[in-house]
């Protein structure tokens, strides 16, 4: 009776352990993330262009989630307004000046818990050769097994504003707003042990 009594203890220590496990490591999915930017078009539209995603690694930690950190690489090759013209213009110098400076990247300094599913991410986030801090808003969305694949799957959603001109991105200013306002959809899994 005492050896069970060991075991059931080392096994409900071992279940506490895994309940407060360390923080998890997520590739997110090119596949199904978003990196959508907006802007007003001198005041008569709203366009909207994709960054998409080149490559993003996501570490969460459900119980301390100050512990959690996000590293984020987009491409200026994968913007997409899906008018090619646009496209070609703003990775021309006057805009994203994509010849010089082709990829945008987002690296987390903090996360802060805000309740329930909020969080408050602020990080470095470079564009056009700038670095500025940033702070998104994210939703965690869900967390668990994905239905599909079966691996660990996280799904969170996020939105900031900023101004491109703190970027050295101002051409046409305030025409064409400064204000940026950006919403990202992402999903990510844990990778495969090879």
């Amino acid at each position: 009776m005492r050896v069970f009594r060991c075991f059931l203890i080392a096994g409900l220590l071992g279940a506490a352990a895994t309940a407060q496990a360390s923080p998890v490591t997520y590739k997110l999915d090119p596949n199904h993330t978003m990196v959508l930017f907006s802007w007003n078009h001198f005041g008569y539209s709203n366009p909207t262009a994709d960054l998409g995603m080149g490559e993003g690694t996501l570490v969460f930690d459900q119980q301390d989630p100050a512990k959690s950190s996000v590293d984020v690489t987009l491409p200026l090759s994968k913007l997409d307004t899906h008018v090619p013209a646009l496209d070609k213009h703003l990775k021309e110098a006057d805009f994203f000046d994509a010849a010089r400076y082709p990829v945008v990247t987002f690296k987390s300094t903090s996360v802060e818990a805000m309740g329930g599913n909020q969080y408050k991410v602020t990080g470095n986030l470079t564009v056009h050769g700038v670095t500025k801090p940033v702070t998104l808003d994210a939703t965690l969305n869900k967390v668990g097994p994905h239905p599909m694949t079966k691996a660990q799957a996280i799904g969170f959603d996020a939105t900031a504003t900023l101004k491109r001109s703190d970027f050295g991105v101002s051409t046409y200013v305030p025409m064409v707003s400064d204000d940026i306002k950006i919403h990202i959809t992402t999903e990510g899994a844990v990778p495969k042990a090879k």
